[in-house]
């Protein structure tokens, strides 16, 4: 089941005294809901980066508490360290990892940020995706100056902080606190030691680009000579094109290439600002993917060079395409990737995208188990070339799979379970199972149909259906444990005490959550159960013959977890005393039922004419 989970990557003014950096990352780590991933002290930078992740409330909690440990533990007035700062924690940014978007992140930050300025009475500025102003979106603008010009800065009332006092706090200094997307360091090995080799290929991959050349006959961009703007010649760097203004030149790297050609240079810290003094200044040529930074470098420990890139928004730039761009991009020049390497996590959903793209390319199924989907990206993207790849712990946000519960049960036991004189796991819980088997047919009929047609058009119903069946699959597995946890909170309601009016009433409370709970679950069940159903009927129509049998064995399957999953939730709307509820829950069950019978029946009239003919013939 999908989780809301939020990543923090606080940056600390301090990277030799490791005790002050314990003393912070314990107070992280007592938050409960929290892990800490990483701590990556630096001599040099006097600096250290801290990782961690969690639900968006506990993240919140650990951030203030890790600034607040900082601003009493360490002191700026005897900082020094090559890395640019202004405070003792320098900056905090949160990042969205799954089920969360990054305005959620955002409202996060401001919420932190008010606290670090009320309550620790820390000037804080807002970037990035949390930034007030467009003006203070750029961290290097927002921390311009450093610490040593904060009293300066805060005096100037166009840098009044977002929150906190405008004063100056000699042992705290400033903090920026921001939102941004996930960044995935990754790394594309060549079979080479040449780094040259891998930087050419890294500046047509990164959206800076580099200075753009004459064309030679080596396959290597960077073997040409430079290419200089001129008075009534100003040539594209990506095709070309010839423009006799600037103006044009702009015009056409907007129209033909998406990229403005000013903010180009700007990212490689040149100014085409003023189109007067662009004469004689090298023509710049862009690299293929946005939020895509990167360069060539030699790993002594591989022998081998690679290309490091930065991809700083996965959802428009994942790894697997710029993986791919690569590989074409080497074998131009007689070289071959041998795998790719992820530096520190990647994010579940760039995993899986991955996976699905090369299911999808080489014409497999992507209705597989969500696991089968993470392993074909690991294998197709080389991610265990140089290092170990291990999913559990390199991939951030994935699916919870509970290792303890009935659902993680040998067959055996789990049925062993039922038997018991407990009246729980119960007729919800087999229900959820039996809707989850269901699903699981429908998903094996439609991929094994899929090896063995040729028609596009029913190819995308059986590719549609084993996704969606999977889905379908995972979310009642979910609820085999849920029915059971769902029945055990309306059994602790009724163990409250109920000695005074007050607890009477909080207990009959807590009773009627519990109930509404107990009616949910099993509701949710039965819908999702339908669902399957109706994938369960596709299939038993348009499955191979051989395995029609099996989707209606998988419609029938289904057809039970309705069934009782109704059951289940009729059985508890007698003690809820909202009758508008009751009745409305009585009116959707009758309806769904209703539905599910008519699709039962449908089924197995068509099963059994399909066998009938079979037998006739």
């Amino acid at each position: 089941m999908s989780r809301k989970i939020v990543e923090c990557v606080p940056n600390f003014s301090e990277g030799k005294d490791l005790a002050k950096i314990k003393q912070i990352t314990d107070v992280i780590e007592a938050v409960q809901g929290v892990e800490l991933l990483d701590m990556d002290p630096g001599a040099d930078t006097n600096r250290t980066v801290v990782t961690f992740v969690g639900t968006p409330d506990a993240v919140a909690e650990a951030a203030f508490q890790a600034i607040a440990k900082a601003a009493q533990v360490l002191d700026m007035s005897k900082h020094h360290g090559a890395h640019p700062r202004m405070g003792a924690t320098d900056v905090c940014p949160f990042v969205p990892v799954e089920g969360v978007t990054i305005e959620d992140c955002a409202e996060i930050a401001h919420r932190v940020g008010r606290r670090v300025g009320d309550e620790l009475k820390i000037p804080v500025y807002f970037y990035e995706a949390a930034a007030a102003s467009p003006e203070r979106r750029n961290l290097a603008t927002v921390r311009q100056g450093e610490y040593e010009g904060l009293p300066k800065k805060l005096a100037d009332p166009r840098w009044k902080p977002d929150c906190g006092p405008a004063q100056f706090n000699p042992k705290s200094g400033a903090t920026a606190i921001s939102a941004r997307e996930f960044l995935i360091a990754y790394n594309v090995t060549l079979n080479t030691r040449d780094k040259a080799a891998a930087t050419d290929i890294a500046f047509e991959l990164r959206r800076k680009g580099r200075v753009a050349r004459t064309k030679t006959d080596s396959p290597f961009y960077g073997k040409g000579e430079i290419v200089y703007y001129e008075e009534g010649r100003y040539p594209c760097g990506n095709c070309d094109f010839v423009g006799k203004t600037f103006a044009e030149i702009e015009t056409h790297c907007r129209k033909a290439h998406s990229y403005e050609l000013k903010e180009l240079a700007a990212d490689a810290g040149v100014d085409f600002s003023d189109p007067a003094k662009v004469v004689g200044q090298k023509v710049r040529r862009a690299g293929k993917f946005d939020y895509c930074k990167g360069i060539g470098w030699y790993v002594d420990q591989y022998k081998r060079a690679q290309i490091s890139v930065n991809l700083t928004n996965y959802h428009v730039t994942p790894p697997h395409l710029v993986l791919e761009e690569a590989r074409r991009l080497a074998a131009e020049r007689g070289l071959a990737v041998t795998g790719s390497e992820v530096v520190g996590v990647i994010p579940y959903r760039a995993l899986l995208a991955a996976g699905k793209y090369y299911l999808s390319r080489g014409g497999g199924s992507c209705g597989i188990p969500t696991r089968d989907i993470l392993e074909t990206a690991v294998f197709s993207m080389g991610l265990a070339d140089v290092q170990p790849f291990d999913i559990e712990k390199k991939v951030i946000g994935l699916p919870e799979r509970k290792t303890s519960g009935l659902v993680d049960m040998r067959v055996m036991d789990f049925a062993d379970e039922v038997s018991r004189d407990t009246p729980a796991p119960g007729g919800g819980s087999i229900a959820a199972l039996a809707g989850s088997l269901g699903a699981a047919l429908s998903a094996m009929v439609a991929n094994i149909t899929h090896h063995k047609t040729n028609d596009a058009g029913k190819t995308k119903i059986l590719l549609e259906t084993a996704e969606k069946a999977q889905e379908v699959k995972d979310k009642l597995l979910a609820a085999v444990d849920a029915d059971t946890d769902a029945f055990n909170a309306y059994l602790e309601a009724l163990r409250l005490p109920s000695g005074t009016p007050e607890q009477k009433q909080h207990r009959t409370e807590k009773m009627q959550e519990g109930l509404r709970i107990a009616v949910d679950v099993p509701y949710q069940t039965a819908l999702a159960s339908f669902e399957a159903m109706r994938l369960a009927r596709a299939m038993a129509e348009h499955g191979l013959a051989a395995s029609m049998t099996d989707a209606a064995v998988g419609c029938q399957l289904a057809f039970a977890g309705v069934r009782g999953g109704v059951w289940n939730v009729l059985t508890n709307l007698p003690d809820i005393t909202d009758r508008q509820y009751v009745e409305r829950m009585q009116s959707q069950c009758a309806e769904l039922l209703s539905n599910a019978r008519k699709i039962s029946q449908e089924t197995g009239e068509l099963v059994d004419a399909k066998l009938a003919e079979r037998i006739g013939s």
